[in-house]
């Protein structure tokens, strides 16, 4: 088998894992990027635990499986870097839209989020989605809230009994 045959093949089965492991990634149009700002974006993605590779079309179109939307296989052209979350799809794709203001050069083409696919569009609504810990807690204080108020509203009488209690025995 030829050497160059083994590594794409190598390739395209990294990816096939890489696509199997990860159930969020985006696809990203990364031309005209300085190499500086590859690694910057690379750190940054470390720093979350992210990832991001730079595939080969023909390759990636391999390695994804049949059950994947025939969109996001339409959206494998040009130079394409893939940015993959194993966990919390929201905080990479804030992440990708403040780097891409921050430099202007990267641009998203699509993604699949969750096993559903992403329009470049709708990514920019998705960036700006409050993460999934401030939906959980916002979620728990409304749950809470109106047993607050119940006991709120069960200690008045007592608080008020109290400072009625309090004022007769001064007075006396």
């Amino acid at each position: 088998m030829n050497v160059n045959r083994e590594k794409k093949t190598s390739r395209i089965e990294e990816l096939n894992q890489a696509f199997d492991k990860y159930n969020t990634f985006y696809l990203l149009d990364f031309m005209k990027m300085p190499v500086e700002q590859a690694v910057e974006l690379r750190r940054r993605l470390r720093e979350q635990a992210y990832s991001f590779k730079v595939v080969k079309n023909r390759l990636a179109l391999r390695a994804l499986k049949e059950d994947f939307p025939d969109d996001l296989k339409n959206v494998f052209q040009g130079p394409t870097g893939i940015a993959f979350a194993k966990e919390n799809p929201i905080n990479l794709a804030r992440i990708l839209k403040d780097f891409s203001d921050e430099f202007k050069v990267l641009k998203v083409k699509g993604g699949l989020v969750e096993g559903q696919f992403l329009s470049p569009e709708s990514f920019s609504e998705l960036a700006s989605l409050t993460s999934r810990e401030d939906l959980i807690a916002k979620f728990c204080h409304l749950m809470a809230l109106p047993l607050i108020k119940l006991s709120q509203t069960w200690q008045a009488p007592i608080n008020s009994l109290g400072r009625l209690l309090s004022q007769l025995k001064s007075k006396k």
